[in-house]
């Protein structure tokens, strides 16, 4: 089976380690004598840029065998169109998924943004759609959408950024956007269309997902959970004509022994109050809620989170982020891959930190051991994407 499997770029920030919270990788944390990227030198910064390090966790992951990488978007983090603008500069046939919500940018100049960067990357732009999760930081963006309107005008958004992306004239009349005549220019609108990955595991995400995704996406889930959500997913596309694909983002810590790994998380262990919420703030996301319904109610130890071998719900505890990960050996870690592969995933956004070193391990670690490695890792470099 060959599948996908792509790296997490961090983009803000990064921890030297589980073990102590703090970032020492990046600038959105106080610079101090133990920063690097950037650091300090003669008490003054040295002029390496965080941006310098994301272009070294791009190269360790596009040498150690992964696709490509995953770029987030949230409100504390630099901006991931401009940051994979410069990145592929740095990198060969490394395809950078851009996380952004659809609601921010209108899809007219969405479509040209993205043909553009086709031309400039031969193809290597990937779509992570993400609709937001309310809150706070929802309103970070100024935008006051419900929850279900928001996946109604991302539907609308790719319908008209879909449309646009031709040389024929495009008309659009809807509840969140309109053109009259938008169409891309001949050099542009020949370039290939982006695979999309599409976040969200409400009813109204799944029906969105259904018809405008390549891959649905999900976080990691107890894989009997996932089995269920795959399931409904796979009667929704039915029902509308479509085969889904799934992708799952999930964190890992993989060491030579299974003892190993758990030692890393018993030492961040040491810093976490476990009466703190694994999911702090206000939010409408159903998948957070799902992730928080699935964890263990009372949480003593750090075992109390493993839902089953080396299935670990407490990332979050440790860092930002998703809870559910996987914790062991490499063997095992790659056993866990390999079974979710049987459940039906077929792509993979893997992260663990720091990402520099981690991209390394895993890729040289991990990877291997799994089924159709060689495949993946010979159709990675030369992979077409088809246009709309």
């Amino acid at each position: 089976m060959t599948v996908d499997i792509y790296w997490r770029i961090g983009m803000e920030g990064d921890l030297a380690t589980l073990r102590r919270p703090r970032h020492n990788r990046g600038d959105f944390d106080a610079i101090g004598p133990d920063s690097i990227t950037p650091g300090l030198r003669d008490d003054a910064e040295d002029g390496y840029r965080y941006i310098d390090h994301m272009a070294q966790v791009a190269k360790a992951a596009e040498i150690s065998g992964f696709c490509g990488g995953l770029l987030p978007s949230f409100p504390m983090t630099d901006d991931p169109w401009a940051v994979s603008s410069s990145l592929a500069r740095e990198t060969k046939a490394f395809r950078f998924m851009i996380a952004f919500q659809p609601g921010f940018l209108h899809p007219v100049q969405a479509a040209r943004m993205s043909a553009s960067l086709q031309r400039a990357t031969d193809g290597r732009l990937v779509y992570n759609i993400i609709t937001g999760g309310g809150g706070p930081a929802q309103l970070w963006w100024g935008d006051r959408v419900d929850h279900d309107d928001r996946y109604a005008r991302t539907s609308e958004f790719l319908e008209v950024l879909k449309g646009v992306w031709s040389e024929q004239p495009f008309d659009y009349e809807g509840r969140f956007f309109r053109t009259a005549g938008a169409s891309l220019p001949a050099p542009l609108a020949r370039q290939p269309f982006p695979e999309i990955y599409f976040s969200g595991s409400s009813s109204a995400a799944i029906d969105a997902a259904g018809r405008f995704s390549d891959y649905y996406l999900s976080w990691l889930e107890p894989f009997d959970s996932l089995t269920t959500k795959f399931d409904e997913i796979r009667r929704h596309c039915e029902t509308i004509g479509r085969i889904p694909k799934f992708a799952l983002r999930i964190d890992i810590l993989a060491r030579k022994t299974e003892e190993e790994a758990w030692r890393e998380i018993e030492k961040g262990w040491e810093h976490v109050d476990p009466a703190r919420k694994a999911f702090p703030g206000a939010t409408d996301s159903v998948g957070a809620r799902r992730s928080r319904d699935l964890m263990a109610s009372e949480v003593r130890h750090y075992r109390d989170l493993e839902d089953s071998p080396n299935v670990w719900a407490g990332f979050s505890y440790l860092r930002a982020g998703p809870t559910w990960g996987l914790v062991g050996s490499y063997e095992q870690v790659a056993e866990r891959l390999d079974e979710l592969m049987t459940l039906g995933t077929d792509a993979f956004i893997l992260a663990s930190n720091p990402h520099l070193e981690e991209a390394y391990r895993v890729g040289e670690e991990v990877l291997p051991l799994l089924r159709g490695a060689s495949d993946r890792r010979s159709a990675a470099g030369d992979r077409q994407l088809t246009s709309v």
